[in-house]
């Protein structure tokens, strides 16, 4: 068993961007913190700024150990997807700023490891971190998917602890 240790989950948008805070020995999760934050500036660089500063304000505020965040995935729009990974590079140079691991998980993997399906909705979710967390309100969905992305953290460093990491096609370990 792994020390509990304190893991942010980051939601990334160039609008709006979800976090959740938990501690966690990988078995036993505990909610600390969580919310969202409204991305201002007009222009894209202003708003990837405000991505940065903010959450190493929340870095610096709530100390994690570590950081899980969620790859990019390209639906319909490209251009909305590469807004997406310009704010997910801020706030992923934000945690290796302060020096944080970063593991990253797609939004299938999320959706599996917190709901047990992979295309899950968001209320979903959303109601699956009131019931895990133990949480007497139900979180915003950005909120929420930042404690998703936290909760997918810290079980997948829990098995990668265990040493229960299998090798998958290409020889990318999972």
């Amino acid at each position: 068993m792994i020390d509990k240790i304190r893991i942010i989950g980051i939601d990334p948008g160039s609008r709006c961007t979800g976090f959740g805070v938990i501690d966690s020995d990988g078995i036993r999760h505990h909610y600390v913190t969580s919310g969202y934050i409204n991305i201002k500036g007009d222009e894209l660089p202003d708003r990837l700024g405000f991505i940065f500063n903010e959450v190493g304000k929340i870095i610096s505020q709530w100390q994690p150990l570590t950081m899980g965040i969620e790859q990019v995935f390209v639906n319909k729009n490209v251009d909305s997807a590469l807004k997406l990974g310009q704010a997910r590079g801020a706030a992923i140079c934000a945690g290796i700023n302060a020096q944080l691991e970063v593991g990253e998980y797609t939004p299938r993997a999320i959706k599996k490891a917190v709901v047990g399906n992979g295309s899950a909705d968001k209320e979903q979710i959303q109601q699956m971190m009131k019931l895990l967390l133990k949480l007497d309100f139900v979180p915003q969905s950005d909120e929420a998917d930042g404690l998703a992305i936290a909760l997918c953290h810290a079980n997948h460093m829990h098995v990668k602890t265990l040493g229960i990491v299998s090798k998958v096609r290409g020889g990318r370990w999972r």
